[in-house]
């Protein structure tokens, strides 16, 4: 199944962007292959802001430890104050559950924690009627599903959407792959049309060029900014996009996305040479 941001619209959308946020790839050339987080980095967030498209990587072995069913929220007024959010997860089938298997243990608890604690960092920002609009969307996911990826996907869509990214979603599980890491990366981005794949420090550690190479698609790495003197860089890799959201306003934060886009896309040649 194709989503797209549009069909996640926050209900507010005071304050919205107005920078300049489409794609680079008029044809959606640019790919992001990513599992779905719930409310994401911002360093996760921003590569997907540069893509054209995001492949969520939903059928992969679950990761307890990693951020599909958890976040960190950092206080408004100082980050380093943090606090993990955590949906109560039941994997059915144990160790080899898939991320789009993993089920909540207790749906309305989890609503109510994910509502009270977001409202709790984040209702006093200036800018939290952008964040009640990203708020609201996840909430409403919660009365109809009981898939944690469903909720962390919702949650980064409605940030995306927020931020005006139009791009395109796909699912990996919607399409059949290779089983080596690299080798099923390349074939989702073979199998979506990508010319070109995204791919964060962490994938750079393991990633292997040549399935890439070997049907044209090339491989540009992505890396946030390095400023421990700047403020919204400097939490980027630790905690949830939210509270760049709260301390920026959705303008601010778009613009300073676009840049970090723009810096890794520019220059890469579009189809027919356009």
């Amino acid at each position: 199944m194709t989503l797209t941001s549009a069909s996640w619209a926050p209900a507010s959308t005071a304050d919205s962007s107005t920078a300049d946020t489409r794609p680079l790839g008029a044809s959606g050339e640019v790919c992001a292959i990513h599992q779905p987080n719930l409310f994401p980095r911002l360093s996760t967030l921003a590569k997907l802001f540069a893509a054209d498209r995001w492949i969520v990587l939903d059928d992969v072995q679950f990761a307890r430890r990693d951020y599909q069913q958890r976040t960190r929220l950092a206080a408004l007024d100082d980050p380093s104050r943090q606090q993990w959010l955590t949906l109560p997860t039941h994997l059915p089938i144990g160790r080899p559950t898939l991320v789009n298997q993993a089920l909540l243990v207790e749906p309305r608890r989890s609503r109510r924690t994910v509502s009270l604690l977001i409202r709790q960092y984040y209702g006093r920002s200036r800018y939290w009627p952008a964040v009640s609009g990203v708020l609201d969307v996840v909430l409403d996911r919660f009365e109809n599903t009981d898939r944690v990826a469903d909720l962390a996907r919702t949650s980064t869509l409605a940030l995306l959407t927020a931020l005006g990214w139009n791009g395109e979603v796909l699912e990996s599980s919607a399409m059949p792959t290779r089983q080596g890491r690299s080798e099923r990366l390349a074939d989702l981005a073979v199998a979506t049309g990508s010319n070109y794949y995204l791919c964060g420090t962490g994938g750079l550690r393991y990633l292997d060029y040549q399935p890439f190479a070997a049907h044209g698609v090339t491989v540009v790495p992505f890396h946030t900014p390095v400023d421990a003197g700047d403020r919204l860089w400097r939490w980027a890799r630790r905690v949830s996009s939210l509270w760049a959201l709260s301390a920026s306003g959705p303008s601010e934060l778009a613009t300073r996305l676009a840049v970090v886009r723009e810096g890794h896309l520019t220059g890469i040649p579009t189809p027919g040479g356009r």
